[in-house]
């Protein structure tokens, strides 16, 4: 059995946009802090320019602006390009953003559109109370569906000169509420003042005002000068955000630096042979200050050392899980219960007998059915049915929407998994049978899936963020002989 190596290795675009979107709404939502309106509209009417870069090369730029739209209101524009180098290849990504905002900056509504080779998405949306109504067009479908939030989305420019009139010290933290168009999710981070910093900036030292950011376990960094303007900003997702004049922002490579090559993890203690094997352990070195739940289902972590099993599968007649609300649940990228997804559920497997060979006979069917190609953008089950093209995040994604449509609970998972002599990232799935999971990996062809899967987290894109904690920390270890 073969597979291309980018559909294996591709997660870790997906973690790349979600990142790449939380620093583009962090500019954005905000808690409600004393901020003066005539000076909201001096410091953000003119157009400001950030470049971004990864690893030191300029590969795409960020604009923004706001302007008095009249009536108390005003609208809001950041528009991103950037150059992505995957496998060699230079795929252009396109991120635009248009939002209405209330005099006292409050989202009231927005407009987001994104596009990439092989995915396009449009969304828009309103706020009403602590809600946000959006509708999502992803491909032939128009969803709608409501985000409840427990405080209405603030909205400011790129300028935080607010945060430094708030008397803070270094060591304080506050809450931000913020909605993510890029996710369609909202949830709060923490943000610390860390008080002023000597910071190198493009060969200069500044002394700059240090903030960090908390959200889903993993951490941005900004530095603000004494006006407020962000010098620079970066993440563990591996690109820095500097604030440049438009002549340098906008002067981009079409062709950067590969991407994908620079997130492997390697493995030490021996080669790893899987053949014939039923188990393994790893010696895992992670992060400090992450918390993953590792010791569950078929693995179990015993003071840094992970033990996998391989699954053996029950009886043929057995029969899916009770009880699992969330795991047949049709979300805005899962669309479990849409008419294309249930007449193909039927038709592929509609005469199935039992869970196990529906499971089986799906996981199959999408294998077979769809080109192993990397798609950035955030993967749903409609658009990837249309297309017929797409990487793990895709196959997952289809995959969970064509299960649960048929009753099987079904998550989708996200870890590492091992190809070509190093570890990659990796989503793939797993189903409930007589009350325990079982893993599928559907990009492999793999049920079970073999036992260089190690999971992380489970859920779909917005947990998946997570992962990012671990980029160019995680170490990984083979510690003990193979045994049957």
């Amino acid at each position: 059995m073969t597979f291309p190596k980018n559909s294996i290795r591709i997660l870790f675009l997906i973690i790349w946009v979600l990142f790449f979107g939380a620093l583009l709404k962090r500019d954005y939502f905000i808690k409600s802090i004393d901020i003066r309106e005539e000076q909201i509209i001096k410091r953000g009417r003119e157009e400001s320019f950030a470049g971004i870069y990864f690893q030191s090369e300029r590969i795409g730029f960020v604009k923004n602006r706001l302007t008095a739209s009249g009536a108390g209101e005003y609208t809001l524009y950041q528009d991103a390009f950037l150059y992505l180098n995957i496998l060699n290849e230079s795929h252009p990504v396109d991120m635009r953003v248009k939002a209405t905002l209330s005099r006292d900056m409050l989202l009231k509504d927005f407009t987001f559109h994104f596009t990439s080779p092989f995915y396009k998405m449009e969304a828009n949306g309103k706020v009403e109370g602590q809600e946000v109504h959006f509708s999502l067009k992803t491909g032939k479908e128009t969803i709608s569906d409501i985000i409840r939030l427990q405080n209405p989305p603030y909205l400011s420019t790129n300028n935080r000169y607010y945060l430094l009139e708030q008397g803070l010290q270094p060591g304080d933290k506050f809450k931000v509420p913020y909605f993510d168009p890029v996710s369609l999710s909202g949830r709060d981070t923490v943000m610390e003042y860390r008080g002023r910093k000597k910071v190198l900036v493009r060969n200069r030292v500044f002394t700059l005002h240090h903030f960090v950011e908390t959200f889903s376990g993993v951490r941005i960094n900004s530095w603000l000068d004494d006006g407020g303007k962000v010098i620079k900003e970066e993440s563990p997702a591996g690109f820095v955000f500097i604030s440049e004049p438009e002549f340098k922002a906008t002067d981009i490579k079409v062709k950067g630096k590969e991407i994908l090559s620079s997130v492997s993890i390697p493995i030490s203690g021996g080669s790893l042979d899987l053949a014939g094997r039923n188990w393994i352990r790893y010696r895992l070195t992670l992060p400090p200050d992450t918390d993953f739940d590792l010791d569950k289902d078929r693995q179990t972590l015993d003071d840094g050392v992970l033990t996998v099993n391989l699954e053996t599968l029950p009886d043929s007649s057995v029969a899916s899980c009770t009880g699992f609300t969330e795991e047949l649940a049709s979300t805005p990228y899962i669309q479990t219960k849409n008419k294309s997804i249930t007449d193909l559920a039927q038709e592929v497997a509609g005469n199935a007998v039992a869970d196990l060979e529906r499971v089986r006979i799906l996981a199959a069917w999408v294998f077979n059915n769809l080109e192993k190609r990397p798609v950035l953008g955030i993967p749903d089950a409609l658009t990837t049915l249309n297309t017929r093209i797409g990487d793990c995040n895709e196959h997952a994604a289809l995959f969970a929407a064509l299960a649960r449509n048929t009753g099987i609970p079904t998550r989708v998972v996200a870890g590492v998994t091992f190809f070509e002599g190093a570890f990659y990232y990796h989503a793939w799935n797993e189903v409930c049978l007589d009350d325990s999971w079982y893993s599928v990996d559907t990009t492999k062809n793999q049920f079970p899936a073999d036992l260089s899967h190690i999971k992380f987290v489970e859920g779909e894109t917005v947990e998946q963020v997570r992962i990012a904690a671990l980029l160019g920390k995680l170490q990984i270890e083979i510690v003990d002989e193979k045994r049957n």
